[in-house]
């Protein structure tokens, strides 16, 4: 038995080629554990005793009603405010241009993409980020050196070009967790304990990394010692700002103020900021601390028994037994701000935003100048949330509008359908009237620097979100992940990844937001605001596909496209689009569910081709696809190939992506026998982007 990894409590409840390991390392075997949201919250069975017609709920007129579907035409009324401050690839030239590739199987270990395409790893975990790093050595690791080096299991990503040249940039990276099995020889771990755990903290947070190219449409290359680079940990720093700053829920002995937080933890998704910053989502913290066995606790899935990472036992903030200590977890599960352009800057955690298993954060900037983020709880049974700034974006003020999301109202997601409850059986079928769709509103939490709820002060809100919503009598949905606005429509799609859960005794069956039960393969939401205005707080909704592979699965929905001519997709998780405002999907699960390797897939929301699925790569065995950038006017797509190999160990890899070393011995500098969580960038063949290094070449036709 492996000493590292003595128990995985999701080995047998996994299915098709899932890794217990993934369940365990990333999200605390949450499946396993009883559910966080045991609230009575009004699922709207009886909807149709409830819903208004859309019309009548959104306050709209005919002309307003067909407003709201010509969208794009709003959204670029003279009124509306937007001025991205960096160049973000996305703005010139037309859409990529590539035929959808095949499913590609759970078992093959490489990059697969479209023919004339390739690919190439930017950065890899354990690559020097300074001119003083050491170069990776998989035998000699060190707390001290993984701080100076590229974190583990990157997921959230952005490639940020500078504005003015393009040839120059800075790559930003989240590093959700770490997997110590696959990082560290077991006899060196049992005989290393303590710095191994250090090394593990230090492998979390974020990198920032200066990139360069030689013109607009070729290979990325990082540079070492770049002004920029930076690394983020768990011990980084943070200052705390917002209503919740200097809370008594927020302080302990080693931080008397509440209001300066060491790290960051479990950071999956994000988005980068109109004014240039990036945000990052604080998710399954909860498996870093050892409980008291509180209420409050127990809502976010923190137990009592020792943690399986054992980091308790090296830092004593991770007890929350600990005399002192006893607030430490409130001080995670925040949006984060960081700014790429100044590596001396201090990161900020947001209250402002609530404290949840946030998947990330996304900024729309409304009509009048508000900024707005929208934000998944990523959680069986959870909830989706808005925040509406109070003070307005300022262009070309980038200084001012870093403070945007230290104040404003925050509101959490209540939907209805327009459909009978008696049409969802949880078998996923479309109901009579042709699509799943409906109304909604948003609840609020906290507006006007005041509690909208009974017998919470705008502290206890904020820190204890989830429980806010619980009285609220938010809509539970099917994991909310991504929440993405669309830059050209301003329409808000949701990445609901699945539930296995639903329809189980006890527990809610199917609605017409989530109409089937013990969902395995997720769906995708696309929310439509009032009037097309960001701060609204009326909304319509329908879902644009159910996913699955419909060649074995009648559950599957399109949006009315044909299910014969798409590719298969389950369990979406991030969202990204193109310039021509195409939906990208990347995938997490479906080598579980069906039995294919996680993808990136291009989704069409217009016209005749509305619901088509085309796949663009696969990642290899084990691995996510994480974070995707498109950059169509480059020919360029990126993502974050997280957990390759998984389920393996450091002595047996899975994998061995993507320096595909044959052993031990032929490892040379820097090289890795084993699998490495890495940047990849998928780009078009042509003059300057020919070769490589070995890494592989475009496998559209690759099956096997």
């Amino acid at each position: 038995m492996n000493p590292i990894r003595t128990l995985l409590p999701m080995l047998g409840h996994t299915r098709g080629g899932r890794s217990a390991a993934t369940c365990h390392f990333k999200c605390g075997d949450a499946c396993v554990k009883p559910e966080c949201n045991t609230s009575g919250n009004s699922y709207f069975k009886d909807v149709a005793d409830q819903a208004l017609s859309r019309r009548n709920v959104l306050g709209l007129g005919a002309v307003g009603a067909s407003a709201l579907v010509i969208g794009p035409q709003l959204f670029g009324a003279p009124n509306a405010v937007a001025a991205p401050l960096v160049d973000t690839g996305r703005g010139r030239g037309g859409h990529l241009k590539f035929d959808a590739i095949d499913p590609v199987s759970r078992s093959v270990d490489n990059m697969s993409v479209p023919e004339g395409y390739d690919w190439h790893a930017i950065i890899r975990w354990g690559d020097p980020l300074f001119a003083n790093s050491p170069e990776f050595d998989s035998k000699k690791q060190s707390a001290k050196s993984q701080a100076m080096q590229f974190g583990y299991n990157c997921d959230y990503l952005d490639i940020i070009a500078d504005k003015y040249s393009g040839r120059t940039g800075v790559l930003v990276a989240n590093h959700e967790y770490s997997n110590e099995d696959m990082m560290f020889d077991a006899a060196w771990f049992a005989a290393n304990t303590d710095e191994a755990r250090r090394i593990a903290m230090n492998s979390h947070g974020l990198s920032v990394v200066e990139i360069k190219r030689k013109k607009h449409d070729q290979r990325w290359t990082y540079v070492v010692g770049g002004e920029r680079n930076r690394r983020i940990t768990a011990s980084t720093p943070f200052a705390v700002d917002g209503p919740a700053a200097g809370s008594d829920l927020l302080k302990t002995v080693a931080d008397p103020t509440g209001k300066l937080v060491l790290g960051t933890l479990n950071n999956c998704a994000g988005g980068t900021t109109p004014w240039g910053t990036v945000l990052s989502g604080e998710e399954n913290f909860d498996q870093y601390f050892q409980g008291r066995g509180t209420a409050e606790e127990a809502r976010y899935g923190i137990g009592t028994g020792a943690t399986d990472r054992g980091w308790e036992l090296t830092d004593p903030r991770f007890g929350l037994n600990h005399a002192g200590y006893e607030n430490e977890a409130n001080r995670f599960g925040w949006i984060v701000e960081i700014d790429p352009q100044n590596p001396d800057s201090t990161p900020v955690k947001h209250t402002s935003l609530g404290r949840f298993k946030h998947e990330g954060a996304t900024v729309r900037i409304a009509k009048n100048g508000k900024a707005v983020a929208y934000s998944g709880d990523d959680s069986r049974f959870e909830y989706i949330y808005k925040f509406i700034s109070k003070d307005t974006y300022r262009k070309n003020d980038r200084r001012h509008n870093m403070t945007l999301l230290n104040e404003g109202d925050l509101y959490v997601a209540k939907f209805a359908g327009n459909s009978p409850a008696s049409e969802f059986d949880g078998r996923g079928q479309v109901p009579s009237d042709g699509a799943f769709d409906g109304t909604g509103q948003w609840l609020p939490l906290v507006r006007n620097g005041k509690s909208m709820v009974e017998g919470m002060s705008v502290d206890e809100v904020l820190v204890y979100t989830r429980l806010a919503a619980d009285k609220a009598g938010a809509t539970k949905m099917d994991r909310p992940e991504d929440v993405e606005p669309s830059p050209v429509s301003g329409k808000v799609y949701v990445a609901l990844t699945n539930n296995t859960d639903r329809g189980k005794d006890g527990k809610e069956g199917a609605t017409e937001q989530n109409p089937r039960i013990a969902n395995r393969d997720g769906h995708v939401l696309e929310m439509t605001e009032a009037g097309n205005d960001a701060t609204s707080t009326r909304f319509i909704w329908n879902i644009l596909l159910v996913a699955g592979d419909p060649r074995v699965n009648d559950s599957t929905y399109f949006s009315g496209y044909p299910t014969d001519k798409v590719s298969p997709i389950s369990c979406p998780d991030n969202l990204a689009f193109d310039s021509a405002g195409n939906l990208w999907i990347s995938t997490d699960g479906a080598p579980g569910v069906i039995g294919l390797s996680d993808a990136l897939h291009k989704v069409s929301l217009h016209g005749k081709d509305r619901g088509r699925v085309e796949q663009f790569l696969a990642v290899p065995t084990g691995a996510e696809t994480c974070g995707p950038v498109v950059h169509d006017k480059d020919n360029s797509v990126f993502v974050s190939v997280q957990h390759p190999g998984e389920g393996g160990s450091f002595a047996q890899p899975a994998s061995l992506f993507p320096d595909f070393i044959k052993s031990p011995q032929s490892a040379g500098k820097g090289q890795f026998y084993g699998p490495r969580p890495s940047v990849v960038q998928v780009f078009k063949q042509g003059k300057g982007n020919n070769g490589n290094n070995g890494n592989g070449k475009g496998n559209g036709k690759n099956k096997d």
